[in-house]
């Protein structure tokens, strides 16, 4: 780190595998572009930590490791959340920021929010202005809670400033910048930074499983609505495999550790049935190269995942979300994506989407230069 009379210290807080990859195009703009006036300071909080979910992402995206591992390990949503805010209360009286940095939704982003409004420190929010509109899902009060503690609101989308303005934030605010005078920016979305970087990297290091013969899905399913009952499991399970059954096309399916457990646990004999199915590609998690290899070479994506549902989307890969809704709103509205949360109907828009894929892919995430916007933007304003 280059030492600089005007350097300004951020602390950003990830906490689950997605995070890993939006923090990774932020790090990468200060390392290339900002380092004399940026120190970043990595704090993990563990919330969601397995050696194929978190740590492969740090080595093959060139992140740094984390200054500081929490390792909170999992638990109900009070207990995790609080365990996070104690340990975080810590590193930030410690370092002394002036600005914590989160992404996204989760518990981990929350935690950093109230320490950070607690403690009067800045608070950013990559990925402000999302809704799904359903407040029965946890990821929706932490958007909203986190979204009002933050003094710099970073939006992917204009839907999503949108949504703030509908809530009483208001453009074109004057500094300086508090939690009472905060500021919604307009910036375009790091994942879309990340797949143009890492996209011809990927098809140059990686190949497709050998199993894969012909066309093929890509899927993902982790979300307790789809697997905490195991009738639901079963039926989402059943829905993939109906894919090469009825379009003769195999279904990849990197199997997330809960995923695997509760099939292992509540549906042994199924499970069984899964492995040996020509249906079914099963692997291990993925890395991001991996994934992104995947994505940009499946005539279709299924999926419950609010970050694989984009990536098809930068891919100009169809896709269905098995939800009842989206934060990504504009997926469904341009055509692209279907949401199915109903599987009987999943079918339906397999065919749909593989006889009239979209036409039109519109730029809703900008140009893949969201990391170095922001960057620079923090540099004006902190």
């Amino acid at each position: 780190m280059k030492e600089s009379s005007n350097m300004k210290k951020i602390i950003t807080v990830i906490g689950a595998r997605p995070q890993i990859i939006k923090a990774a195009a932020l790090s990468r703009a200060i390392q290339e572009k900002w380092d004399s006036h940026l120190e970043e300071v990595l704090v993990h909080t563990g919330q969601h930590y397995d050696e194929n979910l978190s740590a492969v992402f740090f080595d093959e995206m060139n992140i740094p490791r984390p200054k500081y591992q929490l390792e909170v390990g999992s638990g109900l949503h009070g207990a995790q959340t609080a365990k996070m805010m104690i340990d975080l209360e810590a590193v930030v009286l410690k370092e002394k920021p002036d600005a914590v940095v989160v992404y996204g939704d989760t518990n981990s982003t929350l935690a950093a929010a109230l320490v950070a409004a607690k403690l009067h420190i800045p608070l950013i929010h990559i990925e402000a202005g999302l809704r799904s509109f359903n407040k029965s899902m946890p990821e929706e009060i932490n958007r909203i809670l986190c979204d009002h503690c933050s003094t710099l609101l970073f939006s992917p989308t204009k839907s999503g400033i949108h949504n703030l303005e509908n809530e009483g934030f208001k453009k074109g605010n004057a500094g300086p910048y508090s939690a009472d005078n905060p500021l919604i920016v307009h910036c375009g979305d790091v994942m879309l930074d990340n797949a143009l970087y890492f996209a011809q990297k990927a098809q140059e290091t990686k190949s497709l499983p050998a199993e894969i013969s012909g066309d093929f899905a890509l899927a993902t399913v982790h979300r307790p609505y789809n697997t905490d009952d195991p009738q639901r499991l079963k039926a989402v399970m059943q829905a993939l495999m109906d894919i090469y059954t009825k379009h003769k096309m195999q279904v990849v399916l990197p199997l997330h550790p809960r995923t695997k457990h509760l099939l292992e646990q509540h549906l042994p004999e199924f499970f069984d049935g899964m492995k040996t199915s020509p249906a079914l590609v099963l692997c291990e998690p993925l890395g991001y190269l991996d994934m992104i290899l995947l994505e940009s070479q499946a005539k279709l994506i299924v999926t419950d995942s609010g970050g694989v549902q984009k990536e098809a989307y930068f891919f100009k890969t169809p896709c269905i979300v098995l939800r009842t809704e989206t934060e990504w709103t504009e997926l469904i509205e341009s055509g692209a994506a279907k949401l199915s949360f109903d599987l009987d109907k999943i079918d339906q828009h397999v065919d749909t989407l593989l006889s009239h894929p979209p036409q039109e892919w519109p730029a809703f995430y900008g140009d893949g230069k969201a990391a170095e916007f922001i960057a620079e933007k923090l540099l004006q304003t902190l």
